[in-house]
């Protein structure tokens, strides 16, 4: 409760905006601290999974990914889309490169390795597990303050933790990864950049 509900609400409620990246990075090392003392993890594993990579299916995501950041933007804010590739592509290769090992790899860690690990006994099976996590991952994104974020991270949320309880660590890591990229090469920035966010109160 401490971990996925208060600090996440209390970031999105007290800390201003510029310090959210700074916050998030406290909370990764927390959850990754919490995940070495709680022991018992073979951290071998984190690379077990490639065998059991699908290349259509990935593709698949990222198209379906990519269609309905289009129709959000095209219905909510037609300006803002394509607009980073517009303004700044040379920009947009650098957030490519390390949104993947900044953002979403602890991102992973934390919200699959650690809850599936360290909690996933507390639910009576995978599908209220997955539930679950899916809602904490979307709860941890309030900062944003945007219904088109919560949305969009529940269902990644569900997606994500159920790739890795079937195919491992890479997959989910790999498809939280690619879905980010894709999210700010349309223009979903203006909703899932911490600078946009405004709190409604």
């Amino acid at each position: 409760m401490l971990l996925f509900v208060a600090i996440p609400v209390g970031i999105a409620l007290f800390l201003p905006p510029q310090q959210m990246f700074q916050a998030l990075f406290m909370f990764s090392i927390v959850g990754m601290g919490l995940l070495w003392f709680t022991g018992g993890f073979d951290w071998r594993a984190l690379l077990h999974g490639w065998g059991r990579f699908d290349w259509r299916l990935f593709l698949a995501f990222g198209l379906l990914t990519f269609t309905c950041s289009v129709v959000v933007l095209y219905l909510t804010r037609p300006d803002a889309l394509f607009g980073f590739i517009r303004r700044d592509p040379r920009f947009l290769i650098v957030i490519w490169a390390l949104y993947p090992l900044l953002s979403a790899l602890p991102q992973e860690l934390i919200f699959r390795v650690l809850f599936f690990h360290r909690y996933g006994w507390l639910f009576s099976g995978p599908r209220q597990a997955v539930l679950a996590n899916a809602a904490l991952f979307s709860l941890a994104h309030l900062m944003y303050w945007s219904w088109i974020v919560a949305v969009f991270t529940f269902f990644g949320g569900l997606i994500f933790a159920s790739g890795y309880l079937r195919r491992g660590f890479p997959w989910a890591w790999a498809l939280h990864a690619v879905a980010g990229n894709i999210l700010f090469a349309v223009g979903m920035g203006v909703y899932f950049y911490s600078g946009n966010a405004v709190r409604p109160f």
